[in-house]
């Protein structure tokens, strides 16, 4: 990818793109050029969809919004919703989103990886929204979207509690897919992707599409899998299944 990044490390190979949320100094904090930066990858992923892996540099995925940003926002920036919008965005990408996080996952950084399809996690991931803390909400997407990754109570004990979830909590809670030695995080990462590259790239689109569609109608099934019955992919993948020559 051409674009400059700033606070960004991204690697492209042929079915997806590595992006390292890479602001050191300040824990990888999402400020106004991160944001920037990842609307980039957003529109490249939505020209050209590919699998997106998404971690932090260091120990830390990242530690929250910008706050010094954050305090220099008024009303009209609420209202544009400058981070939100960028997560919703993540959250509608075409093909499947996994997050790998080791440490530090808060505010805006969890919220990020609550807009990913996948979650898988280190040893010292810990998710958690304080917004309530510094006057404000976790308005991202926390709201809308914890309580259907790990349900209305824990959500509610993140949200207004102030509780974190370490990892043993997160995958207990079916936040996280797995957890994994912090060594091996991104290999387990690479795994996961590796698996669903091996997928049909038209049905994991439709699949992802279906499943997050506002108001979901069993139309909706019907209308993609008949796309799909139709499609040179489903009839060599089942006719290579019943020649024994592979599995799905």
């Amino acid at each position: 990818m051409n674009t400059p990044y700033e606070t960004l490390l991204v690697e492209e190979r042929a079915d997806r793109i590595v992006v390292t949320l890479h602001r050191p100094e300040a824990r990888n904090a999402i400020n106004g050029r991160m944001i920037s930066e990842l609307h980039a990858v957003c529109d490249r992923l939505e020209r050209e969809p590919k699998l997106l892996l998404l971690t932090g540099h260091g120990e830390v995925f990242a530690g929250g919004a910008d706050i010094a940003e954050l305090l220099e926002r008024g009303r009209d920036e609420a209202l544009r919703g400058i981070n939100a919008r960028l997560f919703e965005r993540v959250r509608r990408l075409p093909m499947p989103t996994v997050a790998a996080v080791d440490g530090w996952a808060l505010g805006g950084g969890a919220e990020l990886t609550y807009a990913c399809d996948l979650r898988i996690a280190g040893p010292d991931a810990v998710f958690g929204n304080p917004e309530p803390g510094l006057g404000i909400l976790a308005a991202a997407g926390a709201c809308r979207l914890l309580s259907r990754l790990v349900g209305e109570s824990v959500a509610k004990q993140v949200l207004l509690a102030g509780r974190t979830l370490d990892a043993a909590t997160a995958l207990a809670t079916g936040l996280v897919i797995d957890v994994v030695p912090a060594s091996v995080l991104l290999e387990e990462a690479h795994r996961l992707l590796d698996r669903m590259a091996r997928s049909s790239a038209l049905a994991l689109r439709l699949t992802k599409l279906v499943v997050d569609a506002d108001g979901a109608h069993p139309a909706a099934d019907d209308l993609a899998q008949a796309v799909l019955f139709e499609g040179a992919d489903k009839k060599e993948r089942m006719t290579r299944f019943l020649a024994g020559r592979g599995r799905p």
